[in-house]
């Protein structure tokens, strides 16, 4: 369904600041029918992407082929096959949901028993079909995003794009949010691409592409991401994680990484890491808040590849924006 070719693209910089490299010779392919989720933290390039994808951006090089379409150079044909929601809500919220609706209808040419039959469709799966005379400014944030999602189901795209839509939920509705989106994946067999830089909504879904700084570090299944990286791990809490560190390191030679509070021992083959926690707890206990073994997840991954937390590449930029 997206097939990108050497993609590259250059902010240019002003007097005061240098140009800047968002996406660095990106090539990445998705299949028809798939649920793929583009993920790193801010600053990583994956919504510069999205801007190219939708039509917002041109690319300083490289290409896109939506189904076999060039969307550069013909994007209204690249376009009829999408849908899009946006990072920043996109609906009108002192309309109603059924007016946000029937407007976006219109807006497409949407009329009569079809555009009845296509509201009934695209809200069957919401919690929205009993408050349609309601405003939108008075419903939560999770149901506000249903009515975007339900809007953009509207067309019957075969593709659907979503910027880190679950922004701004808290985590019940995100959860929810993001496995109803699978469903209705499923259910249609639409195309998916989501952007996200939480990486617990990328571990049930097709493939996963994690980026940073322009650049491509890893694509693949969650479950090949998560395997190439090892079977279990040993992850220490402590309020004194640095000076324990040390002292780790030194009595026992071990290799770790900390961030933060906590402390990760080497990935292990399964059954490995218990005798390395019945040591350190007989060591260290009193310095210990929490210990476990822990089977590796894709912030994981991320830490491997990257050295870092997702959260502390996150404030890293957020510091360097503010200077």
């Amino acid at each position: 369904m997206i097939k990108i070719e050497h993609l590259s693209h250059v902010y240019p910089g002003t007097r005061k600041t240098p140009s800047r490299m968002a996406i660095s010779d990106l090539s990445l392919s998705i299949g028809k029918g798939e649920f793929f989720i583009l993920s790193g933290p801010n600053g990583s390039g994956k919504s510069t992407l999205f801007r190219i994808l939708c039509g917002m951006t041109l690319p300083s090089a490289g290409s896109i082929r939506i189904d076999g379409h060039d969307l550069l150079k013909n994007p209204a044909q690249a376009r009829s096959l999408m849908s899009v929601v946006f990072q920043s809500p996109a609906v009108d919220k002192h309309l109603t949901v059924a007016e946000n609706l029937r407007l976006h209808g219109d807006l497409y040419g949407l009329n009569g028993k079809d555009l009845q039959d296509r509201l009934a469709e695209a809200i069957a799966w919401t919690n929205i079909k009993d408050r349609l005379n309601e405003k939108v400014d008075t419903l939560s944030g999770g149901l506000a995003r249903q009515v975007e999602l339900a809007k953009c189901l509207l067309t019957r795209p075969a593709l659907l794009l979503l910027d880190e839509p679950t922004t701004g939920l808290d985590p019940a509705s995100r959860r929810d949010f993001v496995a109803t989106l699978r469903s209705l994946q499923q259910q249609r067999q639409m195309t998916v691409l989501m952007t996200s830089h939480v990486f617990s909504e990328a571990e049930d879904v097709d493939h996963v592409a994690i980026m940073k700084s322009g650049l491509l570090l890893a694509v693949d299944t969650p479950q090949a991401l998560r395997a190439g990286l090892g079977r279990e791990m040993v992850v220490v809490q402590s309020r004194n994680a640095a000076a324990l560190e040390l002292r780790i390191q030194a009595d026992t030679g071990l290799h770790t990484r900390r961030h933060g509070d906590e402390i990760r021992l080497p990935e292990t083959e399964n059954g490995a890491g218990l005798p390395i926690l019945e040591r350190l707890l007989e060591r260290y206990r009193g310095d210990i808040d929490s210990i476990s073994i822990k089977q590796p997840g894709l912030e994981d991954v991320f830490i491997h590849l990257t050295g870092k937390t997702a959260q502390e590449i996150e404030n890293e930029s957020n510091e360097g924006t503010s200077k």
